[in-house]
């Protein structure tokens, strides 16, 4: 399957960088256990992030960038198998509500180990 890795990456970073890299690293880390278990990950800043330096973006959260990222993610999902949706607050515009729309048969949320003494591990929601 396809799955789409969403979660925050700009929420809750008052712009900050550095936060925002720390952000995107928990996605890629999360992409990487879903390629091992067999799966395509991907993550709608990997596409957005390239096409909007290329138009001259200087920082993610400008606004070359927003003109990319969102509109990327709404393509991106039409095409994927499935969402895994990080926790964490998000103000982003695209919720998994929205997502019914799209007609998906998974829904994939991450959870922690509930006594915190492993990894977490992938959830899936019919």
């Amino acid at each position: 399957m396809m799955i789409l890795i969403a979660g925050p990456v700009r929420s809750g970073t008052h712009g900050d960088q550095q936060l925002i890299e720390q952000n995107m690293q928990k996605l890629d880390h999360m992409a990487l256990q879903v390629y091992q278990k067999g799966h395509t990950p991907v993550i709608g800043e990997w596409l957005a992030l390239p096409l909007a330096n290329a138009a001259g973006s200087q920082r993610i959260g400008d606004e070359i960038s927003e003109a990319f990222l969102y509109p990327v993610a709404h393509r991106l999902i039409q095409s994927c198998d499935a969402i895994l949706r990080m926790p964490g607050a998000s103000t982003e515009r695209i919720r998994c509500a929205s997502w019914q729309g799209f007609g998906f048969e998974y829904f994939l949320r991450y959870r922690t180990d509930p006594l915190g003494s492993g990894p977490g591990r992938i959830h899936i929601d019919r």
